[in-house]
């Protein structure tokens, strides 16, 4: 997320007497992205390639793109329309075009014109060549493809972005629950050696919960239900139940990922993925672009079940999940998913506010009342009675350490604002925004993402499960981010020490 915020999170001890009350599912939220500046424990971490790992076909093979400049004398009315009856006549469909001036020589602009197919194709070089004789062209210019950062075309690729920050069990250090608990952190160790050798065809894992484990579960869910009730958004509510019929959820039970990835492909077309600790911003959220959502399958420690200091099966299951379900909700973090291919480092850390704001710690106008749909919020009653409640108690005060604080500031959702909006990671959230609707939610991200400078616009094609593009691009040399982020934390914390 927000750089600022994330590494001061990082960096913080456990702080005991305020977990007692799972003070913030800001740090559990965070952590799923490890963002730019990780703490100084991650530095051990390094790239994993997998041998195992499938090559996916290249989709610049199976749908080339081209690209040709044309420049022309004059800017004047219908200059361009031969020009593209030329590519209509030689039937090669254009996919992006647009127009520039930058000669002081001529007044007329240069046309970037992408298009399906091959220079090297007889038709594309007649095609030059009849365009290069149109009355007012000055010079047609085939061009190389542009190169953008690295991002999945295939959802087979997705097995090369697995590489954590964490490594499932590395992230229980000293200031962890279970740290001193050497069962636990066996049966951590377990669980995400199965997510570690998952590969797009397998079958999920599943996983053979414990007494003890089912026992976690249970205090959470019946815990949480009572706040659901009162401050869940009305389309969580109506999917919960939904999903305790065909998903298993219950008190007594914690559900399968297959299950519910079954359950959520046939509403939504969206999937679950096992991962094994925290993942990059920019690989998180590359992989909503396939409807794809990451899910850790370990469950928090059995000797605190209202506090965990990262995301497990809890805050999955119970916060995330249901709204995959709604289709407005899957279509904006789908949404936001394509806005993240190639993109910036700057974009993806403004698309990952946005993220937060919304489908982490996002809320809904009710009537009168502001209801969760963030998944932060769903899966911690103390952030729902706050964001939620009209007049929080000074107990949820306290254990957010906003004591000083009457309530949160809810603003109306405006994505341009939630992209730049500094929040704390050690508290509750003194600022939230609240959509009219998920459909209003929606139709405003959407927008914030069409207003990103993008190297291309992406189609996803779910037939194939490829990415198509607009424009002729190739992809840098993959790095892996964990490598990246590791280098921006050495100068994170070499700044820090200045």
């Amino acid at each position: 997320h927000a750089h600022r915020a994330v590494s001061t999170h990082l960096v913080l001890p456990f702080d005991m007497a305020s977990s007692l009350r799972l003070p913030s599912l800001l740090r559990r939220a965070t952590k799923r992205f490890a963002p730019s500046s990780v703490r100084p424990q991650a530095a051990w971490c390094q790239q994993r390639w997998m041998s195992s790992v499938k090559p996916s076909l290249d989709q610049r093979e199976l749908d080339p793109r081209a690209f040709l400049v044309v420049e022309v004398k004059r800017d004047e009315p219908g200059v361009l329309a031969p020009i593209l009856t030329m590519f209509s006549d030689s039937d090669i469909n254009i996919t992006h075009i647009e127009s520039r001036f930058k000669s002081f020589a001529r007044d007329g602009p240069a046309f970037h014109i992408d298009f399906q197919g091959r220079i090297e194709e007889g038709r594309v070089q007649k095609l030059m060549k009849d365009v290069k004789g149109l009355p007012g062209v000055h010079s047609v210019m085939p061009m190389p493809d542009r190169e953008v950062p690295w991002f999945p075309m295939n959802i087979r690729d997705l097995d090369l972005t697995t590489d954590t920050l964490d490594g499932g069990t590395a992230l229980i250090n000293e200031d962890h629950p279970g740290f001193s608990d050497l069962a636990y952190r066996r049966r951590r160790d377990e669980i995400v050696s199965a997510a570690k050798s998952f590969r797009h065809g397998d079958r999920l894992p599943r996983v053979k919960y414990t007494e003890t484990e089912t026992k976690t579960w249970q205090a959470v869910y019946e815990r949480l239900q009572d706040c659901h009730r009162q401050w869940a958004c009305t389309e969580y509510l109506e999917m919960l139940p939904q999903m305790e019929k065909f998903c298993g959820y219950a008190p007594n039970n914690i559900p399968q990922l297959e299950d519910i990835s079954d359950f959520l492909q046939q509403r939504t077309g969206f999937t679950l993925r096992p991962i094994s600790g925290l993942l990059s911003a920019r690989d998180f959220l590359n992989a909503l672009a396939f409807r794809v959502f990451y899910s850790t399958q370990y469950i928090r420690h059995d000797g605190n079940p209202f506090y965990t200091p990262e995301p497990d099966v809890c805050h999955e299951l119970l916060g995330h999940v249901p709204l995959f379900a709604n289709p407005a909700f899957a279509e904006f973090s789908q949404e936001i998913g394509l806005a993240s291919l190639a993109a910036s480092d700057d974009d993806v850390a403004r698309l990952a506010s946005v993220y937060w704001f919304t489908v982490e710690f996002g809320l809904l106008r009710e009537g009168n009342d502001v209801k969760a749909f963030g998944a932060g919020l769903l899966s911690s009653f103390g952030e729902m009675e706050w964001s939620c409640a009209k007049n929080p108690s000074q107990e949820c005060r306290d254990m957010g350490s906003v004591s000083k604080l009457i309530r949160p500031e809810v603003r109306p959702l405006d994505p341009l604002q939630a992209a730049k909006q500094d929040y704390p990671i050690t508290t509750y959230q003194p600022v939230l925004f609240c959509a009219d609707s998920l459909i209003d939610a929606q139709h405003k991200i959407s927008l914030f993402c069409d207003s990103l400078t993008r190297p291309f616009f992406p189609q996803y094609d779910p037939l194939t499960q490829n990415i198509c593009v607009t424009k002729a691009v190739r992809r840098a040399p993959r790095v892996s981010t964990v490598d990246l982020q590791m280098e921006k934390q050495r100068d994170y914390f070499e700044a820090k020490a200045e």
